[in-house]
């Protein structure tokens, strides 16, 4: 690897995943992070998988220390600043991969109770965790976050919960990128189409009791560019990118990730 990180301190907020046979987006953020010389903590709510997360980084010989917690609760967010700050002094990159769809539906069928949960978690924590950050970088006048949103916020989708919460993602990064360039902070979003992660693949295969394979075929085909979906490394690179100086003049970015799926708009 390259170094494009070395020495820097990353949170990774979903750094954990569902159990499955590929990568998950958090996981696989974690660990390219971890081999361009970053120090991660990852953070999730799954304390095994987190756990994990952390072994796979620790047997390739590089740092990262787990750290349980839910974004939705205020404790935690605390914990997540005292932490990385106690252990390693300072926090340069955030990066935000909290996101979930269960339960949804579309306008007419999502129930009340599915829409508040999936707002909360995909739009409300991830406010309410870049607002803890944001003054420890601001005093060092220096930081990246990095939101994962999705195309589903700007592209058809049967999920009216998640299409609102990762539209309203879109423009939280926005208006974040605008309140914090004057303090050198760089605020940018991730916008990945179909990725083969275990929470894609086999979370919704058990949920709806569809065929795996069948899934992936179906997946597949709508991608434009070489009718096959992405991974959770194309995400991954992404985010590597953007945290890196070699971004150092991007901010307020929305960067789709999706075979070209996106393009299709209009």
């Amino acid at each position: 690897m390259t170094g494009r990180l070395q020495d820097k301190v990353a949170v990774v907020c979903g750094a954990g995943q569902t159990a499955g046979t590929t990568i998950g987006n958090g996981r696989a953020t974690a660990l390219l992070f971890a081999r361009e010389g970053a120090q991660v903590l990852a953070v999730d709510r799954d304390e095994a998988s987190v756990r994990q997360t952390c072994e796979l980084i620790a047997s390739e010989g590089f740092i990262a220390h787990p750290l349980i917690a839910d974004i939705t609760d205020p404790r935690s967010l605390t914990a997540i600043t005292r932490t990385a700050i106690d252990r390693w002094g300072r926090i340069d990159v955030l990066h935000n991969n909290i996101g979930i769809a269960a339960g949804d539906g579309n306008t007419s069928d999502v129930s009340a109770q599915a829409w508040d949960r999936i707002l909360n978690i995909n739009l409300t924590a991830t406010w309410a965790t870049c607002r803890q950050v944001i003054p420890h970088m601001r005093e060092r006048r220096s930081g990246v976050i990095l939101n994962v949103s999705s195309i589903a916020a700007v592209c058809a989708a049967p999920l009216a919960a998640y299409k609102v919460s990762k539209a309203g993602v879109n423009a939280l990064t926005h208006a974040l990128a605008m309140d914090n360039a004057s303090y050198g902070i760089r605020v940018n979003a991730i916008m990945p189409g179909l990725i083969d992660t275990p929470m894609a693949i086999e979370g919704y295969a058990q949920a709806t009791g569809i065929d795996q394979d069948a899934l992936r075929t179906a997946r597949d085909e709508m991608v434009p560019l070489g009718n096959r979906q992405g991974t959770a490394w194309d995400v991954a690179h992404a985010a590597l990118f953007l945290a890196s100086d070699e971004a150092s003049f991007i901010t307020g970015a929305l960067l789709p990730v999706d075979g070209g799926q996106s393009s299709r708009i209009g």
